[in-house]
């Protein structure tokens, strides 16, 4: 006798179609890591071309930024060093930034890349954020935060680490083939 119930109860939509599911894994800190690419690349340009901000006085510079933030940062010691040569710090948190950016975006040492990213949010997080009350008013700890997993992860696919990594792979692929 049979039953009007079907027994196989799984369905494609339960399981999901495990193709796509590899795909969305493998690719899924794409996002991240063309958000924080194209964040710092316009952070850096911006700075770059600000002509207030690269100065060691006035309103909007590095140097007057500091100074507020000195006696509330959680290392007053980095904030006086930035203090010996403000423009030259802002210039290379700037040229950082852009460096960072350009590396995330395009997978180009995307570890590395992503470690430099972090040290500049937490550098900032520690002196320039510091202060915000409640903590999560302030951004560059979600941007640290935001570094790990591509820290962890590197850039493994559409980058060009992964093109470079394909082709020492041929190219030791050839090798041993006596090619």
């Amino acid at each position: 006798m049979t039953h009007g119930i079907r027994t196989d109860t799984q369905s494609p939509y339960l399981d999901g179609d495990r193709g796509l599911r590899d795909t969305a894994t493998r690719y899924a800190l794409l996002p991240l890591r063309i958000f924080l690419g194209v964040t710092f690349i316009y952070a850096g340009l911006d700075k770059l071309t600000d002509s207030a901000f690269l100065k060691s006085g006035g309103s909007g510079s590095i140097g007057d930024t500091m100074r507020a933030v000195r006696d509330s940062s959680a290392i007053p010691a980095l904030v006086d060093l930035a203090l010996k040569n403000p423009v030259g710090f802002g210039t290379a948190i700037a040229i950082g930034e852009l460096a960072v950016g350009l590396g995330t975006l395009f997978g180009l040492l995307g570890r590395l890349a992503a470690l430099g990213g972090a040290l500049i949010s937490l550098s900032l997080w520690l002196t320039v954020s510091w202060a915000n009350s409640p903590y999560y008013y302030g951004n560059d700890l979600a941007y640290l935060m935001a570094w790990l997993p591509l820290v962890l992860a590197g850039a493994p696919y559409l980058s060009l680490d992964a093109m470079l990594r394909a082709r020492r792979r041929h190219r030791s692929g050839r090798a041993s083939l006596g090619l």
